[in-house]
């Protein structure tokens, strides 16, 4: 049994996803701030003109799809790096992966 987990220990690709999930982590947080101000600018925007800025639109709805690319990778639901080691996602992404 120790030496399982000495083994485990030893690997590196296990402490490389730690510092991934490390950075990560630190983007998430980056990603609360970006949203904030998303949603600020959309109010005023609808505040000032009636209507959303279709532009921030399109940009939040990639912008969830990244954070949930964050999630799904923080919480040991994907392999896959989210950006800037993978494509930033459009409006085409899908939201669940078909490899479950």
């Amino acid at each position: 049994m120790k030496e399982e987990i000495k083994q485990r220990l030893q690997k590196t690709e296990t402490w490389m996803r730690g510092l991934y999930m490390l950075l990560f982590i630190f983007v998430y947080g980056l990603m609360e701030f970006v949203i904030i101000l998303v949603m600020l600018f959309q109010f005023i925007s609808i505040v000032l003109s009636g209507h959303t800025n279709v532009q921030l639109l399109k940009f939040s709805q990639n912008l969830a799809a990244y954070v949930y690319q964050i999630i799904t990778f923080l919480t040991f639901n994907s392999e896959q790096l989210p950006f800037p080691f993978s494509v930033w996602p459009s409006e085409k992404t899908q939201y669940i992966e078909d490899d479950q």
